[in-house]
C-alpha cells in the first residue's frame, strides 16, 4: 500500500511524512518543490529508507503527477503543497495564484484521471484530503463564537483568498465529477522544523541572536495554536474514517495573543538559555507597523472532529510551546541549513535592518 503527499518536505507535510513512517511500513511518495520553504533535512532521519520515495516535483506539473500515480498507484493524495505566508503573498501573490489554484486544479485534473481509471473496489477506497486553513473563514470579533465547518468564506489577503478558492474547486471536483475528497481547515501550527519567517520560530531565533522581537501593532491579534504533531493525528483519523465531502476543522483550543505567545517564549528562554547579562529576553521586543488587512482573532471550533471521529489535541500551549523551544536548543545544524542569506534578505526587507 501507498500514499503520495505533496509538499512533504515543507513544515507540516514533513512533519506528516515522519509521523506517519514512525507508526506505519506503508510507503509514502513525496512530492515536494522545494522552494525555499522546503527542506530536505527535515527528512535526513529517513535517508535510505525504502518506505520513504522522494520526488522533486511542482503539483502544477500533471504530467509528472500522472506518472507518478500511474507508477506507485496510491490509495490516497494527502495535499499540503501551498504556499503559505501572508506577508509574502502581499508583496508577491503571483505566486500564491500560481500553487494554491493553478496547482490545484491540476492535481485534481490528475488524480480525476487516475481515480477514474481505477477498478471498483480501488475507487471506492481512493481518498484524497486537501489540507487547508482557518484564515479562509476571515477575521472574528473578540465576542464572536468560533469558527465552524459552515462559517461563510470570508478571505482578506491573497494567501486566504487563493487557498479559499483552492478549497471550492475540490469541492466543486467532488460534486461535479465523484471524486472523493475530504478537506481539513486548520488553526496556526506551531512545532519542530517550522521555517523561521513565522511568529513562534522566528522570535525564538531572534531571541537568541539578541536581534528585536517584531510584534505587528499592538500584538493583540489573537490566534488559535495547534502543535503540528496534533495536527497530523488528525490528518490521519480524517484519512480513515471522514465522511466524503466532509470539511473538519483542526484546532488547538489554545487562543492566545501575539504578545502572549511572545512573552511566553521569552519566558521559557530565560528558564532555559538565561542571557548573559541576566536580563529578560522580554526587553527585547520590538513594536512595529502592523501588515495591510491583518486578521484580528482567528478561533477553530473542532467539536465536530472530536465527536464524529474521536479527536482531541494531546498538547495544551504550554506543553507544547516548551516542547518546540526546546528543540529549537537542540537543533542549531538544521537552524543554520535554512537561514541562508536569502532568509536574512526577506527580514531585512519585511522588519527592517
Amino acid at each position: 500500500m501507498t500514499i503520495l503527499v505533496t509538499g512533504g518536505a515543507g513544515f507540516i507535510g514533513g512533519n506528516f511524512v515522519l509521523d506517519w513512517l514512525a507508526g506505519s511500513d506503508e510507503t509514502v511518495v513525496n512530492l515536494d518543490k522545494l522552494t525555499y520553504a522546503g527542506n530536505l533535512q527535515t527528512l535526513a532521519s529517513l535517508h535510505g529508507d525504502a518506505r520513504h520515495v522522494f520526488v522533486q516535483g511542482d503539483i502544477g506539473d500533471r504530467a509528472l503527477l500522472a506518472a507518478l500515480l500511474a507508477q506507485h498507484q496510491p490509495r490516497a493524495v494527502i495535499n499540503f503543497a501551498a504556499e503559505s505566508h501572508v506577508d509574502r503573498s502581499i508583496h508577491g501573490p503571483g505566486d500564491f495564484i500560481q500553487t494554491n489554484i493553478v496547482g490545484t486544479f491540476n492535481l485534481l485534473e490528475a488524480v480525476r484521471g487516475y481515480w477514474t481509471d481505477l477498478p471498483a473496489a480501488g475507487k471506492a477506497a481512493f481518498r484524497l484530503l486537501h489540507v487547508s486553513t482557518d484564515e479562509v473563514y476571515g477575521t472574528l470579533a473578540a465576542d464572536d463564537a468560533p469558527f465552524s465547518e459552515t462559517h461563510r468564506y470570508e478571505p482578506n489577503s491573497p494567501y486566504s483568498a487563493s487557498k479559499a478558492a483552492s478549497d471550492h474547486l475540490v469541492r466543486a471536483w467532488h460534486h461535479t465529477y465523484g471524486l472523493p475528497v475530504l478537506t481539513t481547515n486548520c488553526s496556526n501550527n506551531y512545532g519542530p522544523y517550522h521555517f523561521p519567517e513565522k511568529l513562534i520560530p522566528l522570535v525564538i531565533l531572534n531571541a537568541l541572536a539578541g536581534k528585536p522581537l517584531p510584534i505587528y501593532g499592538d500584538g493583540q491579534q489573537v490566534r488559535d495554536w495547534l502543535y503540528v504533531k496534533d495536527h497530523c493525528a488528525a490528518i490521519r483519523r480524517v484519512l480513515d474514517a471522514g465522511r466524503l465531502d466532509e470539511t473538519y476543522n483542526v484546532g488547538g483550543w489554545n487562543e492566545k495573543t501575539n504578545l502572549e505567545v511572545v512573552n511566553t517564549i521569552c519566558a521559557l528562554l530565560d528558564e532555559l538559555r538565561p542571557r548573559a547579562d541576566g536580563q529578560t529576553y522580554a526587553t527585547q521586543i520590538t513594536y512595529v507597523t502592523d501588515r495591510p488587512g491583518h486578521d484580528r482573532r482567528y478561533a477553530i471550533d473542532a467539536r465536530k472532529l472530536e465527536r464524529e471521529l474521536g479527536w482531541k489535541p494531546a498538547e495544551t500551549f504550554e506543553s507544547g510551546i516548551r516542547k518546540t523551544v526546546q528543540w529549537y536548543l537542540d537543533n542549531h545544524d538544521w537552524i543554520k541549513g535554512v537561514t541562508s542569506g536569502s532568509y536574512r534578505d526577506w527580514l531585512n526587507q519585511q522588519y527592517g535592518a
